[in-house]
């Protein structure tokens, strides 16, 4: 199945070892403060050296706040679906709607024999987990359940609680009725590498998408999760070279294949920070730009598949209508003035303003543009949350806090200079992109836009100055004392240049977008 054109996403895999728990909680913090997306903990109760999978996401989930968490998969004949449908409701309650369920029909049978549980032939399997998929969601619905199958039973129960949202169904499957049952009732399909190596996955989707299809499903209702392994070096195999290399291969993937979401298995910290800094956001580039060339490009034997000429709209907007006559518009986002800092490093009303001009056809840069500053955005609100939770922390602790809460408050600084770190890394280089390769193309393309550029040019300096400061700002926070009035004061000078960051890459952005989009729309990025 070729790209299923969903946003992707990106996880890790950490082993639930029992002897590395600093070290487990350590790798899953950092994800969660690089911005990745999952976490998934492998499911063996018969492991001696392994924690329960279901203990440690709950830990996982009160020690984190936005990564989503899932076991990868749970032994379904270890775990009664009634039970495991209330353990993730009830997890799902508590993390306010991050828990996804992954379920296996069973393996290592001789182990799951000696915990006391079930041997299941293939086919057995295969029944019991069909019955397991209908029984959890009925039991999630809520009311009183009756079920009657030849695995799983339940005589009035009454079902409860209700999850916070609609946890989704994975299911690990590599036969063809595993395959035929995920495209029927599953959320997701979750191969991985070594059971199902990237030549592997196009066949056995086609087997998923064919079972949706059939059911009255379209096949993106099944989202594509790869568990990956790999390691960054100069190797030519998959996932063996440099983060480029990587990010080429995964994109690859997700534009012939349709796999959206890749989980990556590692211990290791470093790797960590280089998967979500490196990889994620090169891959997601990579795959957008092609989309948007595909969306542009001519149908082969079709002769009215083109958009036409593009039209301007008033307000600065830019428009193109496409073969059916759906037109698309592409709006700045708007500046409404509000400002949180008492003054600004720049005089606004000074901004030179770029010649007018018709619309081009190139409207899906001018909204490659406006995806990266909303991403820029929606991170920045994020690093506000959280400065605000250890604004939170300190109040509520006080100049007495105990040793517990003293460690988890060092915690949540560390926490926060970790991802703010990985936010200034996001920022810069998109402005090191811009300044190398797009406005070079701009000035060549339209003199009449110089002043413009070299206005913009000036504010990314300015706003790198900015983080340098909220960067010292974090430093001080993290490396002095932060009881009592002190600490007050320290955490007011964070969020004073937290402002005048939020003041100052705002009104740029907003800036960016009124002045650039239609030259983009006109000779696109390069």
């Amino acid at each position: 199945m070729p790209d299923l054109d969903q946003q992707l996403e990106f996880g890790i895999f950490p082993s639930p070892s029992a002897a590395r728990i600093p070290e487990l909680l350590g790798v899953v913090q950092v994800a969660e403060v690089e911005g990745l997306d999952l976490v998934s903990v492998q499911d063996h109760p018969y492991q001696d050296g392994f924690l329960d999978t279901w203990t440690l996401l709950s830990v996982l989930g009160a020690r984190t706040t936005t990564i989503r968490l899932a076991p990868n998969v749970a032994s379904l004949p270890l775990r009664p679906p009634v039970v495991l449908a209330k353990a993730a409701a009830s997890l799902d309650l508590l993390t306010d709607g991050r828990v996804e369920l992954g379920l296996g029909a069973g393996a290592f049978w001789d182990a799951i024999v000696a915990a006391g549980g079930p041997r299941r032939t293939p086919g057995e399997a295969v029944d019991a987990l069909t019955e397991a998929v209908e029984l959890i969601k009925a039991f999630w619905a809520g009311g009183t359940l009756r079920f009657r199958g030849e695995h799983y039973q339940a005589h009035g129960l009454h079902a409860g609680p209700v999850p916070a949202h609609n946890i989704p169904i994975w299911l690990g499957a590599y036969k063809p009725r595993m395959l035929r049952l995920t495209g029927r009732l599953a959320d997701a399909w979750v191969p991985s590498m070594g059971y199902a190596d990237p030549p592997d996955l196009a066949a056995l989707a086609a087997v998923v998408d064919e079972a949706a299809l059939a059911a009255g499903r379209p096949p993106a209702a099944v989202r594509r999760i790869y568990n990956i392994n790999g390691r960054f070096g100069g190797g030519s195999g998959f996932l063996q070279g440099s983060p480029a290399q990587w990010a080429e291969q995964l994109a690859e993937l997700s534009l012939s294949v349709g796999m959206t979401t890749y989980i990556l298995g590692t211990d290791d910290p470093g790797v960590v920070r280089r998967y979500a800094a490196e990889v994620a956001p090169a891959t997601r580039e990579l795959v957008q730009a092609e989309r948007a060339r595909r969306a542009t490009a001519p149908h082969e034997g079709t002769a009215d598949a083109a958009p036409t000429a593009p039209e301007p709209d008033a307000g600065g907007s830019v428009s193109v209508r496409g073969s059916a006559g759906a037109r698309h518009t592409v709006e700045p986002t708007p500046d409404d003035g509000t400002r949180l800092s008492p003054t600004m490093p720049w005089d606004e009303p000074s901004r030179p303003v770029g010649p007018d001009g018709e619309a081009g056809p190139h409207p899906e840069q001018a909204q490659h543009l406006k995806d990266i500053h909303d991403g820029l955005r929606d991170e920045l609100q994020q690093v506000r949350d959280v400065l605000e939770q250890v604004r939170r922390g300190h109040v509520s602790v006080g100049a007495a806090r105990s040793v517990i809460n003293t460690m988890t408050m060092r915690q949540n600084n560390w926490t926060l200079g970790a991802y703010c770190e990985s936010y200034c890394r996001i920022v810069t280089g998109h402005h090191t992109l811009e300044d190398r390769s797009v406005f070079p193309h701009l000035r060549h393309s339209e003199p009449g836009l110089e002043p413009v550029l070299d206005r913009l040019e000036e504010e990314h300096q300015v706003i790198h100055d900015v983080l340098e400061e909220f960067d010292r700002a974090l430093v001080r926070l993290v490396t002095e004392d932060g009881t009592g009035r002190r600490g007050e004061a320290v955490l007011d000078g964070v969020q004073e240049s937290l402002d005048l960051l939020t003041d100052t890459l705002l009104s740029h952005l907003a800036y960016e977008e009124r002045e650039l989009i239609g030259p983009l729309s006109r000779h696109g990025l390069s």
